[in-house]
């Protein structure tokens, strides 16, 4: 498994809140919906995306946007639009008074907005949650990505619109993975684009002894890997795949591993019905002990305190 895909394996948009918007001008929505990540494709007319701390920036049809933040941030259809709605965490819509707007403008399942066939339309996509291995990935993101639709490839927004709009056997997976598909379709262009700074494990696709050495870290997280063990199986002298690692990781292969063991164990701890012993031999220690030492280390909380606390440490 390559780091990428390893990684958008945590915040997979099952149970995403995915709709279809159509409006007709004037319109304004404030999005305060606190989610840590948000995957916006603009199907026809024309979206203005406002963040509270930063430049406006306008959306035109094919246009996709990756919103990779929590902060509330406003879509219209110009610049300096008041809103009309408001979106608030869990998906509740509201006019700024207060008054419910979820059944008025409710139009289908996953359908949404002001008008049934308005001129501007966009398919909105919000991961609500994302866990400690996702987590690594969005801290290195960002906070918004615009690819123009000259930029991307086509397809995958196309049959998403054309998708959204049925109902069918398995389609509410289908709707997931096309979301996925946006959204590493975003993250690609933005790692490849010049000035971009992702970090070594995103981009070492390139280097294919340094991708097959995180791929056996992150298959095979429980065995207990050395630099000589991995160096070993890539057909490397430790010395070499040390610095080769360093050169490309921007840091040693046993930190990266620590690290990921640690973001592992936090979704583990939040997540599965393990005691602390089986989530500590699953990411590869053999005593317990040691391994809430080094977990208390890197989150700040015991594994207990971070189990009990909901996985946010105090």
């Amino acid at each position: 498994m390559d780091p990428l895909t390893a990684l958008l394996d945590a915040p997979r948009a099952q149970g995403a809140f995915l709709l279809r918007v159509t409006m007709t001008p004037p319109w304004g929505v404030r999005i305060q919906d606190e989610a840590p990540l948000s995957v916006v494709a603009v199907t026809s007319g024309v979206a203005c995306y406002v963040p509270d701390d930063g430049d406006p920036v306008r959306l035109y049809s094919g246009d996709l946007l990756l919103i990779a933040r929590p902060a509330p941030y406003s879509f219209a259809d110009i610049e300096g639009r008041a809103p009309q709605a408001v979106i608030h965490k869990g998906g509740g819509c509201e006019t700024p008074a207060g008054t419910s707007l979820d059944l008025p403008t409710h139009r289908g399942v996953r359908t949404w907005g002001n008008a049934a066939a308005g001129r501007d339309t966009m398919l909105v996509g919000t991961y609500p949650s994302v866990n400690e291995v996702g987590s690594r990935l969005l801290r290195a993101l960002p906070s918004a990505w615009v690819v123009r639709a000259a930029d991307r490839g086509p397809g995958l927004v196309e049959v998403l619109a054309g998708e959204i709009q049925g109902e069918g056997i398995g389609q509410a997976s289908l709707l997931d993975r096309l979301l996925d598909g946006l959204t590493v379709a975003a993250i690609r262009h933005w790692a490849n684009s010049p000035g971009a700074d992702p970090p070594g494990w995103l981009g070492v696709g390139a280097d294919p002894i340094v991708s097959a050495a995180l791929e056996l870290m992150h298959d095979q997280t429980a065995r207990p890997w050395t630099v000589a063990s991995l160096a070993e199986r890539v057909g490397m002298s430790r010395a070499g795949f040390a610095r080769r690692f360093m050169t490309a990781v921007g840091e040693p292969p046993m930190s990266h591993l620590t690290s990921w063991r640690m973001a592992l164990a936090a979704d583990l701890l939040r997540e599965a019905d393990m005691p602390v012993s089986g989530v500590a031999a699953e990411v590869g220690y053999t005593n317990p002990f040691t391994f809430s030492t080094a977990f208390k280390r890197h989150h700040g909380v015991s594994p207990l305190a971070y189990r009990q606390q909901g996985g946010v440490p105090a």
